[in-house]
């Protein structure tokens, strides 16, 4: 399941997964900055539907358009949709909730979930080392829920959000093992176009749960979210042409320095000691997986381009 490389050039591939990084960060905030008057379901509509221009300008670019529209398992696709619009919508709902170091931090779960669920799932052996990385992972998540999750009410904004966004991870999760199997019999180009269209018809229906007339500006913004996600998907598909998914996996985390910017210059927002802590501990069982995995000679590159950080 590995990405070929066109060639290896890993200053640039860095680069690349780095402005991703950074469109897929600010394209959270934009969404937050949004989420007050903008019901979530709306939200995952324009973000999806705006990509899809700049997906398929993107394919005509490769000469891979016919690709990104044949597809064997059709099924398949649509639960992935299913799967990634719900993780969307969790996590736009939990960033009009949390602060965004915060939903930042709960999403670098993602992968020790992936773990559990491909050894359920799939079969996957998970020895020692991995065991004590998804371990360490589950107590930083454990550490960064237990002020939402301990605060003596579960009706709470905050206590919702934290739910929201942990529902996210889990979903996006089940993403990764689905693309897994996906990406055996389709073509990339096709996972990526046919998520942000199913993505579109899905978050569409949500518009008999009420959606509000957006003023200019809030429109502008709106559109503007999906096209740097779009922009954002294509950049973090073409870094694993250039590099291999083990160099550029520990860059997912400078997320956290773009998020705590972000967030203090934009909404007045500080993670916590107690975030932090977990945060680092969810961290370090990442790093440990991506190191064995490294060691084992595996790659879930494919997986990873095809995948949005932040669906």
């Amino acid at each position: 399941m590995t990405v070929s490389l066109t060639s290896h050039r890993p200053m640039l591939a860095v680069a690349l997964k780095l402005g991703a990084l950074v469109l897929f960060t600010s394209m959270s905030a934009l969404v937050k900055a949004l989420s007050d008057e903008i019901p979530p379901g709306e939200l995952v509509f324009f973000r999806s539907l705006f990509a899809i221009p700049v997906i398929v300008i993107w394919l005509i670019s490769r000469g891979e358009l016919r690709q990104g529209f044949i597809v064997k398992k059709p099924m398949g696709h649509f639960w992935r949709g299913v799967l990634g619009t719900t993780a969307m919508g969790l996590t736009f709902t939990g960033l009009g909730l949390l602060p965004l170091p915060e939903v930042t931090a709960i999403g670098y779960a993602t992968p020790i979930f992936t773990l559990v669920l491909a050894a359920v799932m799939l079969g996957e052996q998970i020895r020692m080392i991995r065991i004590g990385a998804v371990a360490v992972g589950l107590l930083g998540v454990l550490i960064m829920l237990w002020p939402r999750l301990g605060s003596g009410t579960m009706e709470s904004a905050a206590t919702i959000g934290a739910l929201c966004v942990l529902g996210a991870t889990i979903a996006r999760a089940f993403v990764q093992i689905h693309i897994r199997q996906l990406v055996q019999v389709d073509h990339p180009a096709a996972i990526v176009f046919y998520f942000s269209a199913t993505a579109t018809l899905l978050s569409g229906l949500t518009v008999f749960f009420g959606w509000v007339v957006p003023t200019w500006e809030q429109a502008a913004l709106m559109i503007l979210t999906g096209l740097v996600g779009g922009v954002a998907q294509i950049l973090v598909t073409s870094s694993y042409r250039f590099g291999q998914a083990s160099m550029l996996a520990p860059y997912d985390y400078t997320t956290m320095l773009f998020a705590i910017v972000i967030g203090y210059i934009w909404f007045d927002e500080l993670p916590t000691v107690v975030m932090l802590a977990g945060a680092a501990l969810v961290i370090a069982g990442n790093v440990l997986v991506i190191w064995r995995e490294h060691q084992l000679g595996l790659e879930r590159g494919k997986a990873r381009a095809v995948t949005d950080p932040k669906a």
